[in-house]
């Protein structure tokens, strides 16, 4: 099988020493990053979400799929190569593999997360504090893009 590490070996790299933002929260989003060696924390606010170490793993992939700023800052805690590609949005359209990656790895995370959310609710019921586990799982499982509408620019209001 092709890894995401393998399939970005021609991409640029860049060296972080221990304290370097790779990505700020609310910062506009465009490059993505691959992890190649290091350690990486990821930061929602002042809150600490997870330390990333595995090689292979992407960082801004959320954000240009969903074409929407930065949701976390990134930063190195020890010292941390990547690959870069400056164009990430081109990189995804233009390589099927690593598109095809991406969206295994975003699948993975989100089983990994509704199995933790159920087992919550199964062990915990709604006790104080986590009464809206329910809410986040029918979100989870109903979540939809909003609807395509006829249309665009040059005509917005279609006789179809």
């Amino acid at each position: 099988m092709v890894n995401l590490l393998a399939l970005a070996a021609d991409l640029p790299q860049v060296q972080f020493e221990p304290g370097a933002t790779v990505v700020r929260e609310h910062d506009v989003a465009g490059g993505l990053w691959v992890l190649v060696s290091g350690r990486l924390e990821v930061r929602k606010g002042e809150v600490v979400v997870t330390t990333v170490t595995k090689p292979g793993a992407l960082i801004g992939e959320i954000s240009l799929l969903l074409n929407r700023r930065y949701s976390a800052t990134v930063v190195a805690i020890s010292p941390t190569v990547m690959h870069y590609a400056a164009d990430g949005a081109a990189m995804l359209d233009s390589h099927p593999a690593i598109m095809r990656l991406v969206a295994e790895g975003l699948a993975d995370r989100l089983s990994f997360v509704t199995t933790y959310l159920a087992d919550l609710k199964h062990q915990y019921g709604d006790a104080p504090g986590l009464a809206m586990v329910s809410e986040v799982l029918r979100e989870l499982a109903e979540h939809q893009p909003p609807p395509a509408r006829p249309g665009s620019l040059r005509d917005p209001e279609p006789d179809y």
